[in-house]
């Protein structure tokens, strides 16, 4: 992701959060947070969606990730997780963790697809309707010489 991308990543968080960040948190993540790590997925020279990630030790804690509402259910979401799952083992990542709303079963069974177990409950997180968070957990795979040095 770059600053130029944020108008775009902001019309995308106005679409699919109830609660979206605003530009200058997407400004702060990019130029002031060292463990901040986010990625854009374009199609056909747009931006279809993104994805975000503080890395701090051997774990990674996705942010936020999301969908453009005409590019949903194409797996374009599972494409975005796996690149942040591969980012995170690229950088020493070696378990990832999220917080998902409890009535999100679509993201909820993406999630444990990729690996993800819930091992619990954030009560009231989220600040617009005090909805509990599930929170998740996966192990990533071994980061191995040959997958990341083109061998």
């Amino acid at each position: 992701m770059r600053l130029e991308d944020i108008p775009a990543i902001c019309a995308i968080e106005q679409e699919a959060f109830t609660t979206p960040w605003t530009e200058g948190a997407f400004r702060n993540e990019l130029t002031n947070n060292q463990f901040a790590h986010y990625v854009v997925l374009e199609s056909s020279d747009a931006i279809a969606g993104y994805g975000g990630m503080w890395l701090i030790m051997e774990e990674a804690h996705v942010t936020n990730i999301a969908i453009r509402a005409p590019f949903r259910g194409r797996k374009l979401g599972e494409r975005l997780m796996r690149e942040l799952m591969r980012t995170a083992v690229f950088l020493g990542a070696v378990r990832m963790t999220l917080e998902v709303r409890a009535s999100n079963y679509i993201a909820q069974s993406l999630y444990e697809k990729m690996g993800f177990r819930s091992v619990g409950v954030r009560r009231g997180y989220y600040t617009d309707n005090r909805e509990d968070a599930i929170i998740m957990w996966a192990e990533l795979p071994k980061r191995t010489r040959s997958s990341h040095d083109g061998s």
